[in-house]
């Protein structure tokens, strides 16, 4: 049906809209991240200090946190992400009995807020010496994301065409292979997403870096914003310039992964 330039202005202007709403808040943390940091300058106007980033990255010791959030991001979504593949795969295209129950159970530890569990999970990893640790942090959300991965790459699966595994299996081609060969690599938005998604929740995740850290060993960048929003109350610009430093590699990772993760989130939409 063809669209008229009415209702094609109108769509235009709508998107329009919504885009100034969810991008007004970013565009007032920048004009404070660059901004003066005292009241007579600011009221005085017009400067630009893009040096407010540099010094909030020195005085919140951000370099450090930022690396500790790396390496957990890149700990849980390797090994999440994988046993994601795996568990959806066995899950989505072969039938062995249990197979149900197991579904469920991955979908129960979606149900379950973290809240819930944090403390007995606590003592739990504190008898195994892993509290203070990056495995101590990263181990809780390992675990919550293969829950949700496993949900995720089994929709995928499910749908996955049964002819290229038919023939793949008449060509010789075991379950490993035909995985890794010839599903994964047609999955790769949905793959992509799942990327996106788990180091996203990782990156921002606040209550289990604070919670298995307690003496701050591990301290994220996020952990690491609220504690330096502690001492800098009064600091717009640096706590502004702050949120934009802790912000920006989700942000990056998103505008480089865009057409990935829409065309995944679509694929999702329509497949379960």
């Amino acid at each position: 049906m063809r669209v008229s330039s009415f209702e094609r202005a109108v769509n235009y202007v709508v998107l329009i809209l919504f885009s100034l709403i969810v991008l007004g808040p970013v565009g007032v943390i920048f004009k404070y991240a660059l901004g003066p940091r005292d009241a007579e300058a600011r009221r005085s106007g017009g400067v630009i200090h893009p040096d407010n980033f540099v010094e909030a990255w020195e005085l919140g010791r951000f370099g450090r946190y930022m690396v500790t959030s790396v390496v957990v991001s890149a700990l849980v979504v390797s090994v999440s992400v994988l046993v994601s593949i795996l568990a959806g795969y066995a899950l989505g295209t072969m039938r062995f009995r249990g197979a149900t129950f197991l579904f469920y159970l991955f979908l129960l530890g979606i149900m379950v807020p973290t809240e819930a569990i944090v403390v007995p999970l606590y003592f739990d990893l504190r008898e195994l010496r892993l509290t203070n640790t990056v495995w101590g942090v990263a181990l809780p959300q390992i675990a919550m994301s293969i829950a949700f991965g496993t949900y995720w790459m089994r929709t995928y699966f499910r749908t996955a065409n049964p002819s290229l595994i038919d023939a793949a299996r008449i060509d010789g081609a075991g379950s490993m292979r035909i995985l890794w060969r010839i599903l994964v690599p047609i999955g790769r938005p949905a793959i992509l997403t799942l990327v996106l998604l788990v180091f996203m929740w990782t990156w921002n995740e606040f209550l289990i870096p604070l919670v298995m850290s307690p003496k701050g060993t591990v301290r994220t960048a996020p952990l690491g914003l609220a504690f330096f929003q502690g001492q800098y109350t009064q600091g717009t610009a640096l706590l502004a310039a702050g949120s934009v430093i802790v912000a920006l590699p989700v942000v990056l990772l998103y505008v480089f992964l865009q057409r990935h993760f829409i065309r995944g989130m679509l694929e999702g939409a329509v497949r379960e």
